[in-house]
Formats: structure tokens, C-alpha cells, sequence
């Protein structure tokens, strides 16, 4: 979520990230193109819109879904980059594999530190609702444990020892993708990052509803959360466990906000940061309630903002501190990429490089941003969000409008207060939309 202090929003003890964006450029409005981890990765990863038989779940394999298309770590690979995957970086290790130097390193700690207590939740959750199709661990864990008990912990570490190795060969250009796992659920980090935050202070969102005039597809039932050890299959879930999760939520992000620090230091340490390009992303956003719904898998707002920080290179002529307005997709990353690198930008790439915004951030940027999760494609213009929803036979089934001026939380679907707007929008979205 962009939640972080380096958005304007306090609620989030983040200085590790808020430094890494004094640094360098803040994209205010990024967007993903599909809210769920593995096909947001692989559209970001090629730089190819999603459609209805592309990207579509978190199962995406990149190499299947676009076979004909380089891969952003190969690209690098094929010019001479050392490449080297840690932790969750595309959903599937194997995915596209052969554009990595190494073999791709992903931990194998498990992410709960009470493993007894774990068990006794998933036993009781199996007793208590027995028709739940999947029985995980708790939905939160606060643990008095150190961060190396953790796979971000390990994650982090292994970045340090790769970037000291890689340092000892400074004419070795390198691509390291680091994929820290939180804060994806459960909601599993140590106690000290839960004491950063007063439990007190902590609040459900004010629209724990639905959206008024919403169509039935734009919800969705959480089902992400509902397979957690101690969440009700079905019913909303009540406040001291929405707090909780919260709370949770944000103890994971100060905890991967540590390991980022560490990450960035080691990089300033080893005098590699002036000739280094840091980028970090996450993959989606995340629902805390909003709308009565947890996790992502929407057309939402919510589920397609989310951070983007570009540091470029000492010499790029790209000042510091620089924070742009302008609408942005995930699929830009790569083209920006290449000319910050003097690549070649392949053929099939769809994004367009921010670079031209970074070096001018009065110019004005894309129109729009295009996503889509499920039977559902969404455009985000400046003021509006238009989404629609489509059955198999490619009819129309729904649609919504959210005016951002005035309803910036999306809580009155306005689409048939201002049908000609809704279909302009959705003119432009249907001759834009991957196809």
C-alpha cells in the first residue's frame, strides 16, 4: 500500500523506505496491471498488458503466457549483466529460469516461529469449520524472535553477500532482483515491529461496506484471508481481528522496511550506490478493509495503486527528491530500465520509459492506466476510475464510475449519473486494453 511516510500518510513507520525516496523519484500514482502477485510480476517482468488469456492468476507463468517475449532479467543477461534472483521475484522459480546466472535462491525458513502453536490453529480451525477448502496457520503471528528466523531476514543477508561478491568485480555490470515476501499474509514478524504501533490508535477504514450501487463482480468474499486458521468462512470479519490484522499488516511492513535499510547500506558501503539504479515495487496493492474486503483480487483503487521508487544513477541528470503526479504503469519499468542502461528496448515492450518525466516532471505523462483482475478491466484517468466486467461471451455484465474529486475512497458508483463519461471511458478502454 502507499501508506508509507514518504506518501503523506503517517500511520506506517517506514524510514528506511522514506529515505530511499529522498533519494531519488516517488512515483505518487504507479499502478499495477493485475492485482495478484504472479501475473502483476510476469506483465512487469515483459512489459505485455494482460488480457483475458494472459496474466491472469497468481499461478502465471510468464514463459507460457508470453513465449515470444524477453524477459527484463534476460535482456540484461543477453547484454552482459550477471543476474541473480532472491526470494520471490517471478511466482514460479523455474519461470523463465534460464535468464538468471544462477540458479534462482529462495528460502526455506518457514514463516511462523511457533510451529507447535500453528498446528494447534490449523487442528482447531479444521474442527471448528470444517468446510473451509483450505486450512492455513493464523492469519498473524507476533514472535519473539531475531530477523535471521525469517525468510526476509535470510533474504536480505543473501543480498548482502551477493552484493559484497559482486563488488569485488567493478567492472561486472549486475542485475539483483531481491523479492522480500512481506506484507503478504500471514502476517508474520517479529515483536519488536509490533511494538512501533499502539494498538489503540489503530482503526477499521471508514467505508467497511460495500460500495453503494456496486456490481455483484467488482466484490469479492476475501477468500484470500478466509483460508487463515481463526477467520470465519464467510461472515465479516469482527473488529478485534480486523485491528489485528492491521496492526499486523503494518508490523510487516516496518519489518521488510528494515531489511531494506540493511539491503541499501550494504550498497553505500561497498561504494556501488553511485553507479547503481535502485527500483522498489510492490506488486499490487491490498485491501485492510476497505469496502468490507481484505487482500487484493479487485478493480479497486486499493487494489491497483501501489509504490513505485526509482533511484537513478549519479550523472543521470535526474535531481533528487523528485516526486511525480503523473499516472504510471508497472509496465514502464522495463523500458525505463533500458534507456537509464543504454539498452535496446525490445519490440514487444509496452510500457513507456520514465525517464523523459524524471529528467522534465512538468511534462505532462499518460492519459490513463490500464489493469484488469478476473472478468474485469479498469482505466484510470486523472479524475476517474472506470471498471467494467464482461461475462465469457465477452458481454457486458456491470460497470462502475468513481469521480476522484469528489469520492477519492470509491464509495458511490456514480456510472449512471454520468453515462457519457462512463462511455468515453469505457470506449477508450476497449481500444487500449490488452488484447
Amino acid at each position: 500500500r502507499p501508506q508509507l511516510g514518504c506518501y503523506g500518510r503517517r500511520q506506517m513507520h517506514s524510514p528506511h523506505i522514506d529515505a530511499l525516496a529522498s533519494r531519488g523519484v516517488l512515483c505518487e500514482r504507479a499502478y499495477c496491471m493485475v492485482p495478484t502477485c504472479g501475473a502483476s510480476r510476469a506483465a512487469l517482468m515483459t512489459s505485455i498488458r494482460p488480457a483475458p488469456g494472459r496474466f491472469v492468476s497468481f499461478q502465471t507463468w510468464a514463459e507460457k503466457d508470453a513465449p515470444n517475449a524477453v524477459p527484463l532479467h534476460t535482456h540484461f543477461r543477453q547484454a552482459g549483466y550477471t543476474t541473480i534472483s532472491l526470494g520471490k521475484v517471478l511466482h514460479h522459480a523455474a519461470d523463465h529460469a534460464s535468464g538468471w546466472s544462477r540458479p534462482p535462491w529462495r528460502s526455506s525458513q518457514p514463516q511462523y516461529q511457533d510451529r507447535e502453536a500453528e498446528r494447534r490453529a490449523i487442528a482447531e480451525d479444521q474442527q471448528r469449520w470444517p468446510q473451509k477448502s483450505k486450512h492455513r496457520g493464523p492469519a498473524f503471528e507476533s514472535a519473539d524472535a531475531d530477523e535471521a528466523d525469517y525468510p526476509d531476514g535470510q533474504c536480505a543477508t543473501e543480498a548482502i553477500r551477493w552484493l559484497e561478491k559482486l563488488s569485488a568485480s567493478p567492472d561486472q555490470p549486475f542485475f539483483l532482483a531481491v523479492g522480500f515476501l512481506k506484507p503478504h499474509l500471514p502476517f508474520c514478524a517479529p515483536k519488536k515491529y509490533w511494538d512501533l504501533y499502539d494498538r489503540e490508535e489503530i482503526h477499521l477504514p471508514a467505508n467497511y461496506w460495500p460500495p453503494h450501487g456496486a456490481p455483484a463482480e467488482a466484490l469479492h468474499n476475501s477468500g484470500e484471508l478466509r483460508a487463515y486458521a481463526g477467520i470465519h468462512p464467510s461472515a465479516p470479519v469482527d473488529e478485534p481481528t480486523a485491528r489485528s490484522l492491521i496492526h499486523g499488516y503494518y508490523a510487516c511492513v516496518s519489518f521488510v522496511d528494515a531489511q531494506i535499510g540493511r539491503v541499501v547500506d550494504a550498497l553505500d558501503r561497498l561504494g556501488l550506490a553511485e553507479n547503481t539504479i535502485i527500483v522498489l515495487w510492490g506488486d499490487h496493492g491490498w485491501q485492510l478493509g476497505e469496502h468490507g474486503m481484505w487482500n487484493k483480487h479487485s478493480c479497486f483503487e486499493t487494489s491497483m495503486h501501489a509504490p513505485l521508487i526509482i533511484v537513478p544513477p549519479a550523472g543521470s541528470g535526474i535531481d533528487p527528491g523528485i516526486r511525480l503526479p503523473q499516472l504510471i504503469e508497472f509496465i514502464d519499468i522495463y523500458p525505463t530500465l533500458c534507456e537509464l542502461t543504454d539498452l535496446s528496448i525490445p519490440d514487444h515492450v509496452q510500457g513507456q520509459s520514465l525517464v523523459p518525466l524524471m529528467r522534465n516532471p512538468n511534462q505532462p505523462g499518460k492519459p490513463q492506466a490500464i489493469g484488469r483482475f478476473g472478468r474485469g478491466d479498469t482505466i484510470r484517468t486523472d479524475r476517474f476510475r472506470y471498471s467494467e466486467y464482461r461475462d465469457r461471451a465477452d458481454r457486458l455484465t456491470g460497470r462502475m464510475l468513481y469521480d476522484h474529486e469528489q469520492d477519492p475512497q470509491e464509495n458511490e458508483n456514480v456510472a449512471d449519473l454520468h453515462p457519457d463519461v462512463a462511455e468515453g471511458l469505457a470506449e477508450r478502454l476497449n481500444e487500449l486494453k490488452g488484447k
